[in-house]
């Protein structure tokens, strides 16, 4: 069995962290970290989890969770996993890390994220950007970042015409729309239910710091701006891709999303728009595409659930790559609908 840590149970992602891993017949859950709730039962904390888990809330240190660990999920605020992975990779614990720092170079981490990037070794870590859908490479990693919950169903949905020569693509503009559950477990004036019932709210318009994984992963000119709708969970991605020059066919381009995505167990071509209740509770892209006519422009649409495909449930995915699993373990169920 492999035993995994988790450091930060008590927010949105550590707790879909629990939930996946409680059903992975090849994980043993070792260690939850939680300062707020230390020595309290995660199931009296979360009745939700109540009787599948029977572990205590801990506040040990890096040290202790590394050892009785064989992988760890760091689940904590931008800018402080950066405390605990230099010591957890140093005492042999694979990281697979849910935050932002190390999934940029530092100069643009430090300069997005407004903070001193304080691991001396970031460079030399060479952390696998954890796609696997586009980087295999995830299988000899120690350290995964994982991706954005917006960079996934952003990325996904176009990278087979960026990395695949679809006509040469020019630029493309996300739109996208997230489930309140991305903005964490603490309440804010966005979360807050008077202004977000009925509601559909904009922000960072032109400056979100998610747009920087975008650009870095497909290497095109992008343009992202996020909005915020009245539902838990799930984002609904946009993407208008402009071409170069030149329309390809509906074919062409169904041809090349078929060949890069073959045998991507999450990737799932639609015939019709994709809806969030389709991947709601699951760990599925689903992507549909258009193209509109006497034009350079393709229209691709993708649906993913933000706490599971876009955090908790790629992490796993991640780590049945790392440790030579099925790709789906813990993973291969169906949608919760309605």
């Amino acid at each position: 069995m492999i035993k995994a840590g988790i450091i930060g149970g008590a927010g949105y992602t550590g707790l879909e962290l629990i939930r996946l891993l409680l059903m992975h017949p090849e994980v043993e859950i070792s260690v939850v970290t939680s300062r707020r709730y230390k020595g309290e039962k995660i199931s009296d904390v979360n009745p939700h989890l109540e009787p599948f888990i029977e572990l205590e809330y801990e506040d040990v240190d890096t040290k202790e969770i590394a050892d009785r660990s064989d992988v760890v999920f760091v689940a904590v605020p931008h800018g402080s996993a950066m405390d605990y992975v230099p010591e957890l990779i140093a005492r042999g614990a694979r990281v697979i890390d849910l935050s932002a720092d190390y999934r940029l170079k530092k100069d643009e981490y430090e300069r997005i994220y407004k903070r001193e990037h304080k691991d001396k070794h970031k460079e030399e870590r060479r952390a696998v950007y954890g796609l696997t859908e586009l980087h295999p490479e995830v299988a000899d990693a120690d350290l995964v970042a994982n991706p954005g919950c917006y960079p996934t169903g952003a990325i996904l949905a176009v990278a087979p015409l960026v990395k695949e020569g679809g006509g040469g693509v020019k630029q493309v503009i996300f739109d996208a729309k997230s489930g309140i559950s991305g903005a964490g477990v603490e309440p804010s004036e966005t979360s807050h239910f008077p202004n977000l019932a009925e509601n559909i709210i904009p922000y960072q318009v032109t400056a979100h710091r998610h747009v920087a994984e975008m650009r870095m992963e497909l290497g095109v000119k992008v343009s992202f701006t996020p909005h915020v709708i009245p539902s838990i969970r799930g984002i609904l991605t946009t993407a208008h891709v402009f071409l170069a020059e030149g329309t390809k066919t509906h074919h062409a381009i169904e041809r090349a999303y078929k060949q890069f995505y073959e045998g991507k167990r999450f990737i799932r071509l639609r015939k019709g728009i994709p809806s969030l209740s389709a991947v709601r509770g699951t760990n599925f892209c689903d992507i549909w595409f258009e193209i509109e006519e006497k034009s350079n422009r393709i229209v691709v649409i993708s649906a993913i659930d933000n706490l599971v495909k876009g955090g908790s449930g790629q992490a796993i995915q991640n780590m049945n790559v790392m440790f030579g699993l099925n790709e789906g373990e813990g993973l291969w169920f169906p949608g919760l609908v309605p």
